[in-house]
């Protein structure tokens, strides 16, 4: 039995904590004082006294923890975050007590292991009766933020201690790259050069193609009425092929630690590049170090690309392993469409970090930085 009594303590403070307030160090302090008063003279008034304040400690402890105890908590998250862009996360609190109420609840998210204060309180919270509260969750940074539990405190009822709970709730959420607005430069380089490489054709889509003369047996739907008024010629509307604009994009992983920031740089212009190509209607394909997508449109192949650049690693260029089948022929060969390499190390004369450098099939484009 007295073996097994410290893993029954542990199992059961593991998740509890107390701490003493100012005005419980002061509270405790007079105690003491009275104490010893009450000792040195004998005075029954002192004991009594002593005897009420020691009680009011004691019910301190046994209010706060039977406000902590059976509370229920669920978090409502999005489904991804995008760095530095706040967005709301839900927190819902249920007294599962059927008769004892809990007061003055201060909550705290919990995140690889580190209380984070998002100014949650709740002044009361009745039997059985669940409350809801909201708070802007922000990442600063890409990869996956795991959120280990709530830690729920209470003063109640003197103020005179802290008592903290933790109640596990894990959750991982992924942490997509920034989008930021693309350099006028860069966006007219892929614009004339994917434009180019893309081999447009006629056919069925939205976006312009060519404006020619009307034939016998044109749709009257595609007339284009500006050009018809000011040539006095009936004009048509010709459209280009969505299924001709392919674009692959690859982003090298190699990169020494120097230019940690700079490959950072390059996962969000990647990002960039890719938000802004499938707003334009292209099948994507996204090359990531060894790690390759299939071609796609559509929101959730767009999602999915941006899991891929968040999860994403540096790697050393040391690592003699991950070069040559980064850097083979077979990542890189196009099936149609324009090829577009970030890269944020240019190999080993590169050693002063700049920025990343834009590829488009091979043509360098000049200023591919983000809009300030």
């Amino acid at each position: 039995m007295l073996r097994q009594s410290p893993s029954f303590l542990q199992r059961m403070f593991r998740h509890r904590s107390t701490s003493v307030t100012s005005e419980g160090v002061q509270f405790l302090l007079f105690t003491l004082a009275i104490g010893i008063a009450a000792i040195n003279t004998g005075n029954n008034l002192f004991y009594l006294l002593l005897a009420m304040m020691l009680s009011l400690v004691l019910i301190s402890g046994i209010a706060a923890e039977y406000c902590l105890r059976r509370l229920e908590f669920h978090r409502h998250l999005p489904d991804h975050l995008i760095v530095n862009e706040p967005t709301t996360a839900t927190l819902v609190v249920k007294n599962r007590k059927s008769q004892l109420p809990s007061f003055s609840l201060k909550l705290l998210d919990v995140s690889d292991g580190r209380k984070l204060d998002r100014g949650l309180e709740i002044r009361q919270l009745l039997p059985g009766a669940s409350q809801m509260v909201s708070y802007p969750l922000i990442a600063t940074r890409r990869g996956q933020l795991h959120l280990d539990g709530v830690c729920v405190g209470t003063e109640f009822p003197f103020g005179l201690f802290t008592k903290h709970t933790f109640y596990p709730i894990d959750e991982t959420i992924i942490v997509c790259p920034a989008i930021k607005p693309i350099d006028e430069s860069m966006l007219q380089g892929l614009l004339a050069v994917g434009a180019e490489q893309s081999v447009p054709q006629r056919g069925p889509g939205n976006d312009l193609y060519n404006l020619r003369l009307y034939h016998a047996g044109d749709d009257s739907r595609s007339i284009h009425w500006p050009t018809t008024a000011r040539t006095s010629q009936l004009t048509v509307r010709e459209t280009e092929a969505e299924g001709q604009r392919r674009a692959t994009v690859h982003l090298p992983t190699v990169a020494p630690v120097s230019h940690d920031a700079v490959f950072e740089e390059a996962v969000s212009l990647t990002a960039s590049i890719i938000q802004h190509l499938a707003q334009r209607g292209y099948l994507l394909r996204l090359l990531v170090g060894s790690s390759r997508s299939s071609f796609g449109q559509g929101d959730g192949h767009l999602l999915e690309l941006l899991h891929m650049l968040a999860l994403c690693e540096r790697c050393s260029p040391l690592a003699g392993s991950v070069v040559p089948t980064e850097l083979s022929g077979d990542p890189l060969e196009v099936d149609g469409g324009v090829m577009i390499v970030v890269q944020s190390w240019r190999g080993p004369g590169d050693i002063e970090p700049d920025q990343p450098t834009i590829l488009i099939n091979g043509h360098l484009i000049a200023g591919a930085i983000h809009a300030v």
